[in-house]
């Protein structure tokens, strides 16, 4: 006779928490942060609720709150004005740029602060691509020598990992040998390397405006580099190119909907995985708790949790101040 029960386990919060096999901890999370010009501004994203773009003062704050509650790394974004913009993203490496200058000052006031920028030509373009373009397509070679000058320029200013998010093939290999030449070996590359052409990045365009612009002749969305959410496999392949370039961490986007290739990815590689809960994924979770559908604490938490339990070892998510809270 089989006297097995596994609700046994399950009696109390004790027993529960002695047997518990994912644990979220503050020191998993990295806050995406945007970043504008002036100083003492703050301005809500309204398809964001509780996010803001902040002028690097208020971001120097942020930072050493964030750090204060167990958050030790951010990502950062640049918006910038449109007179700035070009088809070459050429303020993407301004050694007195605004994302420079970010850096460069949450950099002093929070040296411990991991800083993981992003490598992304898109808030720098004029056509809101991630990619230069040339007789109406994303030219990937040229895009990847501006990614490579635009990720030295952050390493001078103080990044401890570049982190590009725009799915150029060959990219990482062009920044790390960049890096190499101008003496930035220890200046790390998290590479988005299964990053898909999703609709769960709305709410980022408009905080950013990044989006694709409507002109003629140039592509209405960015499924020519990014992956599309109909493959699986192809992740693989994407992830085994960017380990072989020199990636020292690879990222998974978006996060929920795709905990299937984050599980994938984890039992093929052993380099460190993280996972972008993404904007739109926040925004769902924001509208659903403010109509009473769901208790926002512990759908967020559950969120994180099975997002680390499918494989992550970090996760970029906009709710890593209010997390990191809540546990402790």
């Amino acid at each position: 006779m089989q006297y097995h029960r596994n609700r046994r386990l399950r009696a109390s919060e004790a027993l529960r928490s002695l047997v518990r096999e994912t644990v979220l901890s503050p020191a998993d999370f990295v806050l995406p942060v945007f970043v504008i010009e002036g100083s003492s501004r703050r301005e809500a994203i309204s398809s964001m609720p509780g996010v803001s773009r902040l002028s690097i003062d208020l971001l120097v704050k942020e930072c050493r709150e964030l750090y204060q509650h167990g958050v030790r790394a951010v990502n950062i974004y640049a918006k910038i004005s449109e007179n700035l913009k070009d088809n070459a993203g050429t303020e993407a490496w301004n050694r007195d740029g605004l994302m420079q200058r970010a850096i460069r000052e949450v950099k002093n006031a929070v040296p411990e602060m991991v800083l993981m920028p992003d490598v992304a030509l898109d808030p720098y373009s004029m056509y809101g691509h991630d990619g230069i373009i040339t007789e109406g397509k994303v030219d990937n070679d040229s895009t990847n020598d501006a990614l490579a000058r635009m990720a030295v320029s952050q390493a001078e200013a103080g990044a401890d990992i570049v982190a590009p998010s725009d799915m150029m093939d060959g990219r990482v290999a062009a920044i790390r040998e960049a890096l190499e030449e101008n003496n930035f070996k220890d200046v790390g590359i998290l590479s988005y390397s299964a990053k898909y052409a999703s609709s769960f990045y709305g709410p980022f365009r408009n905080a950013l405006d990044s989006a694709p612009k409507d002109f003629e002749n140039i592509p209405k969305d960015k499924k020519t580099y990014q992956m599309d959410f109909h493959n699986s496999r192809e992740a693989l392949n994407e992830v085994y190119k960017d380990v072989e370039e020199g990636a020292d961490i690879i990222m998974i986007k978006p996060g929920m909907p795709y905990l299937d290739i984050v599980a994938k990815v984890r039992e093929a590689i052993d380099l460190p995985i993280a996972v972008y809960h993404t904007s739109g994924e926040y925004a769902m979770l924001k509208a659903a708790a403010a109509s009473g559908w769901v208790d926002n604490n512990l759908a967020l938490m559950e969120s994180l949790t099975c997002i680390k339990r499918a494989g992550a070892d970090m996760i970029f998510t906009y709710a890593a101040k209010e997390a990191a809270k809540l546990l402790g």
